[in-house]
């Protein structure tokens, strides 16, 4: 019943057998009990997921397998039972989808790798992670960690449970879907062993889920820290993609979980990446497009949500001038917007000054901006090569 509460919370489309969560919360009673009764009886089997794809920024598409509502609530009665089993054996290098742990914290450790030199870069991407983890690999892990022959084995049932598509089931010989509750965990399992290897090594890393960089103090460093990572994951029989892992340093920039980090003139800046702002206004430009059954404050209140998830994601860093930008950007859709509608043709912004649209409820990204304070200021390039922090 636990389980179910969080799968309500979390929302999320039907299964294969196309029942909603609405529909199986009619009868909640009845399904949990069977449910119930046949983990108990060791005869519960998983359905297929439902593969669909969303495209990502590069042009391609991201699969996704969308679990049935029964089988979501059973993977999550099952993660709340592994979780604090498998949490104490994970590194402090992997903050993606743990308890406690955030995005803002993988940056902010980032931040101080970078004010102690470690300023070289290793910047890694995974082909194909999450279709291509080996499911030996990943079950000999669990079966160290977890003794209980019941519970991995429901997680091999899982694994094995393939995908629904275009009508058709497709056996799936390795990955775990992306969408299924328990992906997330047996995906930093996975990687533990990357993680490991890379501290006994005195190599510096951050890892967010199949995302992470490794920062060295120079360039050699690097090339053993890309050496050290290719072949584990080598052992893991996993690759890394070439057109994605490169070395570089902070002076040339890189970017991790959407943020831009860069170095000039001695300070470190971050601030959202391109890719982040072009993003941000796909969905600016779904919710203000002008061939839609709504008046602009609807539309404000529509919007709000998405500036204020963007702003606070991006509110710590140097991102004011880019705020700025994209509040203006937005208020030109809305006048745009208001144009369309009411066909007014005077100029924009003596009909709709910015007061206007406040005075409507609309969240400025400028307003959500926290300022650094002292202890968050930007390091500077000391004469001699060392770090050091400006004095006040």
């Amino acid at each position: 019943m636990r389980a179910f509460l969080k799968v309500r919370r979390n929302k999320g489309a039907p299964g294969t057998d196309q029942q909603s969560i609405r529909t199986f919360e009619a009868h909640l009673g009845v399904h949990i009990r069977e449910l119930s009764r046949l983990l108990r009886e060791k005869r519960y089997q998983p359905l297929p997921a439902r593969r669909v794809y969303i495209p990502k920024a590069n042009g391609k598409q991201r699969p996704l397998g969308i679990p049935a509502v029964r089988d979501r609530v059973v993977q999550q009665a099952l993660l709340d039972v592994i979780e604090p089993v498998l949490e104490r054996t994970f590194s402090d290098a992997s903050y993606g989808f743990r308890r406690g742990r955030s995005a803002q914290q993988a940056v902010d450790r980032i931040k101080e790798h970078l004010v102690q030199g470690y300023e070289h870069v290793v910047d890694a991407d995974i082909e194909d992670f999450f279709g291509t983890l080996d499911h030996q690999v990943l079950m000999a892990k669990l079966h160290r960690i977890i003794p209980d022959r019941d519970v991995t084995h429901l997680i091999w049932k899982f694994l094995k449970a393939g995908v629904l598509e275009e009508g058709q089931w497709r056996h799936t010989v390795s990955g775990t879907p992306q969408g299924g509750v328990i992906s997330p965990i047996l995906a930093n399992l996975y990687l533990t062993e990357l993680d490991r290897s890379l501290e006994r090594s005195g190599l510096r890393m951050v890892r967010y889920a199949d995302d992470f960089v490794v920062l060295c103090r120079n360039v050699n460093q690097a090339a053993y820290a890309f050496k050290q990572v290719r072949d584990k994951l080598g052992k893991l029989k996993l690759s890394l993609s070439a057109e994605k892992t490169r070395i570089t340093d902070v002076y040339h920039g890189f970017t991790f979980l959407g943020h831009t980090f860069w170095s000039g003139g001695g300070t470190l800046y971050t601030f959202p990446s391109d890719k982040s702002i072009g993003a941000y206004k796909d969905k600016v430009r779904i919710a203000t497009r002008r061939q839609q059954p709504r008046n602009v404050k609807m539309v404000i209140e529509r919007l709000n949500p998405l500036i204020r998830g963007w702003g606070n994601y991006f509110r710590h860093g140097n991102g004011k001038t880019r705020f700025r930008r994209l509040d203006e950007w937005t208020r030109m859709r809305l006048r745009s917007f208001l144009r369309k509608k009411r066909s007014i043709s005077l100029v924009a912004h003596t009909t709709y000054p910015n007061a206007y649209f406040r005075a409507l409820g609309l969240v400025c990204l400028a307003d959500l901006m926290v300022p650094p304070s002292v202890t968050e200021q930007p390091y500077r390039r000391a004469v001699c090569g060392k770090t050091a922090r400006t004095v006040r």
